[in-house]
């Protein structure tokens, strides 16, 4: 059976206004309320919105943190008060740090963090053994997505060192057992007072760095490195006024 072909659209409205009971005067009283209720609606939402950001600004400032965790965002706050200077036993975890880091270079973290689940949705939540496995192909694609840095050393250097890191754990056992060697298997624990005295490097970001580039790893300055030394833990560097600088310490006791 054929079906009715359907009206116009316009046709449909034309008849159904001159069907209707209501008013052009009617009609024009609904679309202003309308328009008013849509209004409020939204300046309620915006005050709402405002009251929360005061709100969490307010709880951000509750407690005495490093400075330069202040002023940026609540997730930058966030990391701060949460991961930043925990100890990292993990080798995912740390492979996740080398990445990110090394993707940092250049750029600020907090560009990193925003872009954070887009690395690990695109580097198979920084699995080591398959991020190894990448091919040209993937990295090409991986290069069209805005959700990473789309630097092209930066997206490479990610795949070869995922194969230095295999072998590394394929030598001592685990990334970790590599890498804590040179701080002598615990946290240093500095006591700067102001982050002015916090040092881009150290002896033992040096040292790390030079037997990193000896062993094919790409993207481990001095500097990147001592950055995640005290992103995953191996110093301490939140200042001593800091909340954060106790209870990290105090984590430094709790291996694994």
């Amino acid at each position: 059976m054929r079906r009715k072909a359907k009206a116009p659209a316009g046709a449909l409205l034309k008849t159904s206004l001159k069907s209707s009971a209501i008013k052009p005067a009617q009609l024009r009283g609904l679309f202003y309320a309308n328009s008013y209720l849509c209004r409020m609606t939204a300046e309620n939402l915006t005050v709402r919105l405002g009251l929360q950001i005061c709100k969490d600004t307010a709880m951000s400032k509750a407690v005495t943190r490093c400075k330069w965790a202040e002023g940026v965002s609540l997730d930058y706050i966030a990391y701060h008060d949460k991961e930043w200077g925990v100890p990292v036993w993990d080798d995912r975890r740390q492979f996740e740090f080398l990445v990110l880091e090394g993707a940092q270079a250049g750029l600020s973290w907090s560009t990193i963090l925003n872009k954070r689940d887009g690395y690990r949705k695109l580097f198979a939540e920084f699995d080591p053994e398959k991020v190894a496995r990448f091919t040209k192909k993937r990295v090409e694609k991986l290069l069209l997505d805005p959700s990473i840095v789309r630097n092209r050393l930066k997206v490479e250097s990610a795949v070869t060192n995922a194969k230095a890191f295999l072998n590394v754990q394929k030598e001592f056992g685990t990334f970790c057992d590599y890498v804590w060697q040179f701080v002598d298997g615990e946290p240093v624990q500095n006591a700067f007072e102001k982050d002015s005295e916090v040092p881009a490097t150290s002896p033992q970001s040096d040292a790390l760095s030079k037997d990193l580039k000896k062993r094919g790893f790409r993207f481990v300055g001095s500097t990147i490195i001592y950055a995640h030394m005290q992103a995953t833990g191996m110093v301490n560097d939140h200042v001593t006024g800091c909340f954060r600088h106790g209870t990290c310490a105090a984590m430094a006791k709790n291996k694994g």
